[in-house]
């Protein structure tokens, strides 16, 4: 940790880059150290356990960087550029320098933070012609992804379940904060028979190939729209979040954008996503996915209450977050 604090300093500073950084800006995840360059993204992982992900060592850490160009590179070709080493020399700590690896980094193409999509959508820049793009681009990707017998039992209805009987668990300490018990138990009622009852349908959709190596992660804040669409930060640490029913990967646009309140967009998405898939199955299992990642969502917003680094002012906007998005995965649950 100490090591890993040195560098952190040291890239605060432009010696430590290969060019000109131009002014530095550190943006911390719970995962990461984000370093914004004038032209470039530097991105660090911190070495931390989650059980769900470990990053504790120099060798994962640097698998971890890999395996995420990798995986994002499937969308965003020109934007993941190198794994980096970040080496030291005496008390000199430089990014591709001399001396021993002390640490990675992945180096990615800056692009403009006002063509976040989110960002976009707030002020009314998204129309049906880019939703249909990014239909397209979805639905094009998931027909090259991978699928093989791996996948299929780690994406499989056992991992579905492993999933959200996770989910119930890791937000059983905020019902009353971000859930109500009553929210909480027709969530879990519904999701439970839904599970029993449609085996056949999750079966039939394995077979069939639609549980393939996804994104894990496609909302409007991982999508940025400038010279070109790019969908970035695939899910690289875990693949039972990752393989999945590609009805689970779209879902979560879906929902972001009900979320969001462009419920007009929402289905138009869907509708152009099955347009371009031929997938009009996936209509069956969409409240069920759509309410799986609603509810992630507000858990790991919820997450934020028990972080000694967040404020309360923080804490108490991420309450009121959290507690949008289980009403809506309580609205979903609705139609299961």
């Amino acid at each position: 940790m100490q090591l890993q604090k040195q560098v952190i300093e040291a890239l605060m500073t432009p010696q430590a880059y290969d060019e000109n950084p131009g002014p530095i800006e550190l943006v911390q995840t719970h995962i990461s150290f984000v370093f914004l360059t004038e032209k470039y993204v530097y991105k660090v992982k911190k070495p931390v356990n989650f059980g769900f992900l470990d990053f504790e060592t120099l060798e994962k850490r640097r698998f971890f960087c890999e395996k995420e160009m990798e995986l994002n590179r499937r969308l965003c070709p020109d934007m993941y550029l190198e794994v980096a080493a970040i080496n030291q020399k005496g008390r000199n700590i430089k990014i591709n320098g001399e001396g021993e690896t002390v640490e990675y980094a992945l180096k990615m193409r800056r692009l403009p933070q006002d063509k976040i999509m989110t960002k976009l959508l707030e002020e009314g820049k998204v129309d049906a012609k880019l939703i249909d793009q990014i239909a397209k681009i979805i639905a094009e990707f998931h027909a090259k992804a991978e699928t093989n017998k791996q996948i299929n039992e780690i994406g499989s209805l056992a991992t579905v379940k492993t999933n959200w009987d996770e989910n119930f668990e890791q937000t059983r300490n905020v019902i009353g904060k971000t859930i109500s018990p009553e929210e909480f138990r027709l969530i879990s009622d519904k999701v439970g028979s839904f599970i029993k009852n449609n085996k056949m349908l999750f079966d039939k959709r394995t077979a069939e190939g639609k549980v393939r190596d996804c994104h894990g992660d496609i909302h409007s804040g991982n999508i940025f729209i400038a010279d070109k669409i790019y969908i970035f930060d695939a899910i690289e640490f875990n693949e039972r979040f990752r393989y999945s029913d590609v009805a689970a990967d779209m879902a979560f646009l879906a929902m972001d954008l009900d979320f969001k309140g462009r419920a007009d967009l929402s289905e138009f998405f869907v509708k152009k996503y099955i347009q371009y898939s031929k997938d009009t199955e996936l209509l069956k299992l969409l409240p069920f996915y759509k309410c799986y990642r609603a509810y992630v969502r507000g858990k790991v917003v919820g997450f934020k209450l028990g972080d000694p680094n967040v404020c309360d002012k923080e804490k108490a906007k991420a309450t009121q977050e959290a507690k949008a998005y289980m009403k809506l995965a309580a609205k979903y649950s609705g139609k299961l």
